[in-house]
């Protein structure tokens, strides 16, 4: 017996990094798990690679979370084919670029907006009423230490994910009667964005290990998913409106990332 027998788990950006973590370890416990992803090819081979690997029962559906239809479809398609959703995780990114403040533009801003906080609302939406009528729902969002402790360049990031946590904490409150649980995660993991930093700035990659309390920065399977894996579960029933900072430790005294940035648009 899996710790997730027969639940249904729906996961943004479930194709890699954070996301296919989360989405690997939630079919080792038994999840019935969507893998929702914008890159078409990606999303279906880590679908197909989970049901190979660990028998689990999965469905991709391409998703472009900063969509209001997409966001409902990937909730519908779950229903549709298993009749319920339990758990939803949104993690999705994608876009941004390092830059000063008085640089970005209205784009990014809208971009980042639309991917890291109109989204995932629009899926808890969505998710809502199938969870009330259930009595049981778990929402775990991905939110950012970047937020939290306001990190250089990403502005347009730290805005869209410190919405998404306020909100979250809403949510929380406003359903707490329902049988859903909303939390948060701040990981500092080797995700698919930051390993798109790192690629752009490959003299940040030590600075990055050594800036962690704990010498190194996590990896999505080993050190994030479980903590999503109890979020997702029955043993998380009275906890709710919480931000759980899964980063070794970073958050404690804040961070010390300070790249040099470019000063021009």
């Amino acid at each position: 017996m899996g710790r997730l027998d027969e639940r249904v788990a729906v996961i943004t950006g479930g194709g890699e990094g954070i996301g296919k973590g989360i989405a690997r370890r939630f079919a080792e416990e038994g999840a019935r798990v969507v893998i929702a992803e914008i890159d078409e090819e990606r999303g279906r081979t880590t679908a197909d690679e989970l049901t190979s690997s660990t028998g689990a029962e999965t469905l991709f559906i391409r998703t472009d979370v900063g969509r209001k239809s997409d966001n409902e479809a990937m909730i519908d398609a779950a229903v549709e084919r298993w009749g319920t959703i339990d758990i939803l995780v949104n993690n999705a990114w994608g876009g941004g670029r390092i830059g000063r403040v008085e640089y970005k533009t209205d784009e990014l801003i809208d971009h980042g907006m639309a991917v890291g906080f109109r989204g995932p609302l629009w899926a808890m939406q969505a998710a809502f009423p199938t969870m009330k009528a259930k009595g049981y729902g778990r929402i775990i969002n991905i939110c950012s230490l970047n937020g939290v402790n306001a990190h250089m360049g990403t502005l347009e990031y730290n805005a869209a994910k410190e919405a998404l946590r306020t909100a979250t904490r809403s949510a929380a409150r406003e359903w707490a009667g329902t049988g859903i649980v909303c939390n948060v995660i701040c990981p500092a993991a080797k995700s698919a964005s930051f390993r798109a930093v790192m690629a752009e700035h490959p003299e940040l990659v030590a600075a990055a290990d050594a800036s962690n309390p704990m010498g190194y920065i996590g990896d999505p399977y080993e050190d994030i998913a479980p903590v999503a894996l109890f979020l997702a579960g029955d043993d998380c029933r009275y906890l709710t409106g919480n931000t759980l900072f899964v980063d070794g430790g970073s958050h404690i005294n804040g961070s010390s990332w300070a790249p040099e940035l470019p000063d021009e648009a």
